[in-house]
């Protein structure tokens, strides 16, 4: 919102949302992320003060990863570390895993915004399409509350995206075992993030042996940190992450749809539906999704598929062999994974994520598929090149994919 001589003030006339603009906006200047990182933290820690990580946790994950990380080496043909130096494993309040992580999706979440940056010509025109006047008492009491929200949550889109990023981050480390429970590649470090608060609740909820259940997370997390930091492996899915967070459609109608059928004399009841309303992050920031994502899905969901079905045949590889409980644990974990809060999947789609089973699923069955007729040989030409990276009707059929590598290279003849 420009102060310029001549510039029109969409909320002229009404000096409340006039004024939580100025409090909150930040148009032109900006994701405010100091804001989200104060949300963040205030989400993940309840507004509490949380208790150091005792230091003999480090001590204990540090020993067990070692012996991880010599598994997952020994399986994948691949260095787990990204320096050459060994990896560390970091036993974190969730207060610090909010703020670490807020910063490590931080490129992601500015493209979101920067996408968002200018309202699309044809969703602005799904809305409503004739000016409203609020002092007319003849109009639409559902288009007046529309006509005054609008242009506000226009102007304070910069301070919502902080608050979602803040918001959505916060509840992930509320629940979030490790660094990778999303499969989102961070800046290349050999530092592993763990939750031992959230490993505790998750393994006294389920009786689960505390020691188990530590080698477990270490396998997991050594296992996507490996598999996610293959060059071509990596590459490919930053790509299509950028692709798709600044492909949103920004429709400044979802807000008006979202309130057009809500009856406001109905008392408390419609004061309800209107902050339920409110409360939804796609409508307040207008983010929609475009033909362009749509397009982006298959692809995403191949890459995502691969690595998560890898990371399975490594754990299970591995696992099977140094945990005796495995076989309970996978169990309980999977199950978790799959009854993922409705929080979390709101940021798996902001971000193209979709963690369903049957992704899950479409990659163990690729995985199992290349090593019941190539072995783990057949597996490893994954890691060879980008070119070695199935396509969405290959990771459907792992036999198409053997019978493509296995042809000539044309640029070899």
């Amino acid at each position: 919102m420009s102060d310029e001589p001549g510039s029109p003030n969409p909320f002229e006339g009404f000096p409340l949302f006039g004024d939580l603009a100025k409090l909150f906006g930040q148009a032109g200047r900006g994701v405010p992320w100091d804001a989200a990182r104060n949300l963040a933290l205030a989400v993940a820690t309840d507004n509490t003060t949380e208790p150091n990580v005792d230091p003999l946790e480090r001590i204990k994950l540090e020993q067990l990863a070692r012996v991880a990380e010599l598994h997952v080496s020994n399986v994948t043909g691949l260095p787990a570390s990204v320096t050459g130096r060994g990896l560390t494993v970091l036993p974190v309040t969730r207060g610090h895993w909010a703020q670490r992580t807020l910063e490590d999706y931080r490129p992601l979440l500015e493209k979101l915004a920067g996408s968002l940056g200018a309202p699309d010509a044809a969703a602005a025109g799904s809305g409503s399409s004739l000016p409203v006047d609020p002092d007319d008492p003849f109009s639409d009491p559902e288009d007046q509350l529309a006509a005054m929200l609008g242009p506000m949550i226009q102007a304070m889109q910069p301070m919502m995206v902080a608050m979602t990023a803040g918001s959505m981050v916060g509840h992930l480390a509320q629940r979030s075992l490790g660094q990778y429970d999303l499969p989102v590649p961070r800046p290349r470090s050999d530092e592993l993030l763990i939750l031992v608060r959230n490993l505790d609740e998750f393994g006294s909820e389920w009786s689960l042996p505390p020691d188990d259940l530590r080698l477990w997370i270490c396998l997991h997390e050594i296992a996507h940190h490996t598999v996610l930091n293959v060059p071509h492996v990596r590459a490919r899915l930053e790509s299509l992450l950028s692709d798709y967070t600044t492909k949103f459609r920004n429709d400044p109608g979802a807000l008006e749809q979202s309130l057009g059928d809500l009856d406001l004399t109905g008392g408390p009841e419609s004061l309800a539906r209107i902050q339920q309303a409110l409360s939804e992050p796609g409508a307040l920031l207008g983010a929609i999704q475009s033909d362009e994502q749509r397009a982006l899905q298959p692809q995403l969901e191949t890459i995502v598929a691969l690595v998560v079905g890898m990371v399975d045949h490594v754990m299970d590889t591995v696992g099977a062999k140094l945990i005796a409980s495995y076989g309970m644990l996978t169990e309980a974990l999977r199950r978790r994974r799959v009854e993922t809060a409705e929080s979390d999947r709101f940021v798996e789609r902001l971000m193209g994520l979709e963690l369903t089973q049957a992704v899950y699923d479409r990659g163990a069955a690729f995985v199992d598929g290349v090593v019941e007729r190539a072995g783990e040989e057949g597996l490893a030409r994954l890691w060879e090149s980008e070119k070695m990276l199935p396509s969405p009707p290959e990771i459907e059929a792992p036999g198409l994919w053997l019978a493509r590598i296995d042809l000539p290279d044309p640029d070899d003849t």
